[in-house]
């Protein structure tokens, strides 16, 4: 491509900005509507979005936490993918207030059963009053105060957890973030569900088996399990542009010209699953009140040899102290190396003012004291990742509508984690919001 922008552009039935799972799904629904050629735009080097892995010596490690499922839409757009996960069988727990490492989210013998009669007097008055105060919500306390009471909240490290995900306090973060984000604690916190979960741990009973089978990405990393997707879309006429810094997005006729660093690209048709502030930018138009939240994302990748104090190879932190999220051990996933075994650890920078040298001796500070990872924990590296997901505080949802309104006036489609301001935790929710922003209207 020129540098040159008044040279012929690179033409193209459509143009997506972002190469993440939305961006692909988003390339593969074009082709199946008819496009012939379809040009993918991505200032990252690689595809797969914020999916990135490191591997450091005989260490590969993640950012986050990312677990597949054998029956997940995406699979329906790039089947040849599913020979190169790796089977796994995940669990879960979580540090609680007590010190505790037990069942997450919750326990009804460690968090119920075992805090006493009082204590549980205390929690059921709570739990009575939240569904009678808390009626009306404004915000994620009230929304689970609501439907756990304030006391269980507390004790259960629940509101603990809830600042550490979004890196601000619960009354500050808007409800359609508890909705979008917590939905799953109405089911938990049913009636039914209590009393199942009651009876099995009376009984020793296991949680059901999954219906789907678990996976984890190859340990040769992203590039390779998303490289059947990348040539299959290349097969069917999608043009990859990676480490490609775009510059202007304008109109010039009927059709939209994106202007980058190598020279430009233009067609009738803008998909956009980059964040809605720089889509904007690019744009040339102005974005509609504040810059819209997100989360930076500091990612300590270690190794260990030792006494972990917990069993699972994912452990949530819903303790009081403490600047870290989760823990996720590679080494459960794929082996250990040389006798140690490896993990990413999470930390939201503004937790620990974005600094990695804060967030290592917050993390070392709190296992000590907790009795975890007790032995030789090493750093081995780090990545800082930013925009790493939204956070709804008062009114952004509503400012995020309003900015995928101003875009699509333009004439551009905004979708995705980023791209319409969305929390999507799976590659299951990106593919089926991808497709459905995407479906034709009806008549």
């Amino acid at each position: 491509m020129s540098d040159a922008r008044d040279e012929d552009p690179l033409s193209a039935d459509a143009v997506v900005l972002g190469a993440g799972i939305s961006g692909l799904v988003s390339a593969s629904v074009l082709l199946a509507q008819g496009a012939r050629r379809v040009i993918v735009l991505d200032e990252y080097a690689h595809v797969g979005g914020n999916h990135i892995d490191r591997t450091i010596g005989d260490y590969t490690f993640d950012i986050g936490s990312l677990i597949f499922q054998d029956d997940s839409p995406l699979l329906g757009h790039f089947p040849e993918m599913l020979p190169r996960y790796v089977p796994i069988e995940p669990s879960w727990s979580r540090l609680n207030p007590q010190g505790l490492v037990t069942h997450y989210p919750f326990s009804i013998r460690d968090d119920v059963l075992g805090a006493g009669v009082p204590e549980l007097l205390r929690m059921v008055s709570s739990a009575i009053t939240g569904r009678l105060a808390k009626r009306r919500q404004r915000n994620v306390r009230d929304f689970a105060e609501h439907l756990l009471g304030a006391y269980f909240v507390e004790r259960s490290g629940l509101g603990y957890y809830m600042q550490r995900l979004c890196g601000l306090p619960p009354e500050q973060i808007d409800l359609e973030f508890a909705r979008s984000r917590l939905g799953w604690l109405e089911d938990q916190s049913s009636a039914r569900n209590l009393v199942r979960r009651l009876l099995r741990s009376m009984t020793g009973n296991p949680e059901p088996p999954s219906h789907n089978r678990q996976l984890a990405r190859p340990r040769e990393g992203y590039g390779y399990l998303y490289g059947p997707a990348v040539r299959s879309l290349s097969e069917r006429g999608v043009v990859f542009l990676l480490d490609t810094a775009m510059r202007e997005i304008r109109k010039d006729g009927d059709r939209f010209v994106v202007t980058t660093e190598r020279g430009s690209v233009a067609a009738p048709r803008v998909v956009s699953t980059i964040p809605l502030d720089r889509a904007l930018r690019l744009c040339g138009l102005e974005a509609p009140g504040a810059p819209l939240p997100t989360v930076t994302l500091l990612s300590l990748f270690c190794s260990f040899s030792g006494s972990k104090g917990f069993q699972t190879p994912i452990l949530y932190n819903f303790s009081r102290e403490g600047a870290w999220k989760r823990i996720t051990v590679y080494s459960d996933f794929y082996g250990s190396s040389g006798g140690r075994e490896f993990f990413t650890v999470e930390v939201i920078g503004e937790r620990v003012n974005n600094s990695v040298d804060v967030a290592v001796e917050d993390f070392r500070a709190h296992c000590a004291a907790n009795g975890l990872l007790v032995g030789d924990l090493r750093l081995e590296g780090h990545h800082v990742l930013d925009n790493a997901y939204p956070i709804y505080t008062q009114g952004s949802g509503q400012r995020a509508r309003d900015s995928v309104r101003t875009l699509r006036d333009f004439g551009l489609e905004s979708l995705g984690r980023q791209g319409a301001f969305q929390y999507q935790p799976t590659a299951r929710a990106s593919t089926v919001e991808a497709e459905r922003a995407l479906r034709p209207a009806g008549p």
